[in-house]
């Protein structure tokens, strides 16, 4: 296992294989880098960089749970790549990891070769917010993975109709560890009191001037087609304020495609192509 220490002292785990054209790769809100496996093995001939935020995964949490913000984590990203001695990275970030992505487009645009976001804008649906606030923070009410899996099988059916109950099955090994008391979280549940906290003091930034800190790099949003994160009317505004902005819809998925969809890679490889 790598890992990597903070200049506040965290120590954060991450994972650097293959070359050629470097890829960081940068998880949702409470996931982490396994996230990526579904798409690892479509991009070996890439340098696949993936990063656990501070709280998540195998990194250190933090005991101050303010820290837990897209701020600080993509100042902790860009001590990655300082520790790597990497200049430019492609950037795909998935729901918060394109919040950071956009970020570092407004602190840091000359780190930044190319950028592609998954099923995250500016602009976070009602809806979709409404859905991650009814679960971050509180533990799997499901004791076994097979049950996890049939649980969330069913929540999913909606968005993801055509996924198969073995994808879920893989998907909660990622999501939770399993402990002799049951499944556990695999990240700091104080990271639903930093959000609470931080949308009482009103710190959310205007996200959409960030967005617009990637009008001269190559962009590219992947959108799953059910989300309810990522809104049609957000996508065709990016559209506008981003004139080279590339976009693909993946059918039958929600919040968030899992990247190893042929809409998917083909995006994900223009952008490389232009990066």
């Amino acid at each position: 296992m790598t890992f990597f220490t903070t200049s506040d002292d965290k120590r954060l785990y991450y994972t650097d294989t293959g070359s050629g054209i470097p890829l960081l790769c940068l998880a949702g809100l409470t996931r982490c880098s396994r996230d990526f496996s579904y798409l690892a093995p479509h991009v070996t001939d890439l340098r696949l960089i993936t990063m656990d935020y501070r709280g998540r995964g195998k990194s250190d949490h933090d005991p101050d749970y303010m820290n837990y913000n897209v701020l600080r984590e993509s100042h902790d990203v860009i001590e990655l790549l300082d520790h790597l001695g990497l200049d430019r990275v492609v950037v795909l970030g998935t729901s918060r990891g394109g919040l950071i992505a956009m970020t570092l487009a407004a602190s840091h645009p000359d780190r930044l070769a190319g950028v592609i976001l998954n099923d995250v804008g500016p602009v976070i649906e009602p809806a979709g917010i409404a859905k991650i606030m009814d679960y971050v923070g509180k533990p799997p009410m499901s004791a076994t993975y097979d049950d996890a899996a049939l649980a969330m099988q069913n929540a999913m059916q909606h968005q993801f109709p055509d996924v198969l109950l073995e994808r879920w099955r893989k998907q909660v090994e990622i999501q939770y560890e399993q402990t002799d008391e049951g499944l556990a979280l695999r990240y700091d549940p104080a990271l639903r009191t930093a959000l609470l906290d931080q949308a009482a003091a009103g710190a959310t930034p205007d996200l959409w001037m960030f967005f617009e800190s990637l009008r001269d790099i190559p962009t590219g949003v992947i959108r799953g087609a059910n989300s309810d994160v990522l809104g049609k009317d957000t996508l065709i505004e990016m559209h506008k304020r981003h004139p080279g902005l590339i976009s693909a819809e993946i059918p039958d998925r929600g919040h968030v495609p899992f990247l190893d969809e042929p809409q998917s890679l083909d995006l994900i490889r223009k952008v490389l192509d232009t990066a």
